[in-house]
């Protein structure tokens, strides 16, 4: 299915933009919630016109929401949580917890779905990107210390250790191949 997107829509396009997307996405998601249009040739023949409207409203937003971007780049969130001896969480953080801590530092609702990372389920150092809008991306920076630790004692996530492979029974059949007082068999 051909959609026009009348709105930016993140992983997918900008306004404007023709995409070629499957027919459920577009069905179910996009058409009904008005991020996009069927590309009809009359839709075809407004796609100037989207492009312009979209360019206003996104320096409008951008200009709106540049000062909150500063105050967001840079945070440091500290997550006290339960862990094991390896380092592994009880539990997880999540990018629900990190809009909700976010949230009660800026005084700005951030929603879960603009926080771009995986569960965190490690104790350790992380960074995270808050994507405001398309433009503006800040970064912060995640630290995960266990309960009654400080947070300055924390460092890079554990690595996990790689099983290694048994290396004695290559070197014995090497040890075959070479050893010279074997000698080939007379071919009759």
């Amino acid at each position: 299915m051909k959609v026009l997107l009348i709105k930016d829509v993140y992983k997918l396009g900008r306004a404007g933009d023709i995409k070629k997307v499957a027919d459920g996405y577009g069905r179910n998601f996009l058409l009904p919630q008005g991020f996009a249009v069927l590309a009809t040739a009359g839709a075809l023949k407004q796609v100037e016109k989207i492009k312009a409207q979209a360019e206003i409203r996104r320096n409008a937003q951008n200009e709106e929401l540049k000062g909150l971007a500063d105050q967001v780049q840079g945070i440091t969130l500290t997550f006290p949580v339960k862990a094991g001896e390896t380092g592994k969480l009880y539990g997880s953080i999540t990018t629900q917890d990190v809009a909700t801590a976010l949230s009660e530092k800026t005084r700005f609702e951030v929603k879960r779905q603009q926080v771009d990372m995986q569960p965190i389920r490690a104790i350790g150092e992380y960074s995270s990107h808050i994507r405001l809008t398309m433009d503006l991306v800040p970064e912060i920076k995640i630290i995960v210390h266990r309960e009654g630790e400080s947070a300055e004692s924390v460092t890079a996530p554990p690595e996990e250790p790689k099983p290694e492979k048994p290396k004695a029974a290559r070197g014995k059949r090497k040890a075959r191949e070479e050893t010279p007082d074997q000698e080939p068999a007379p071919a009759e």
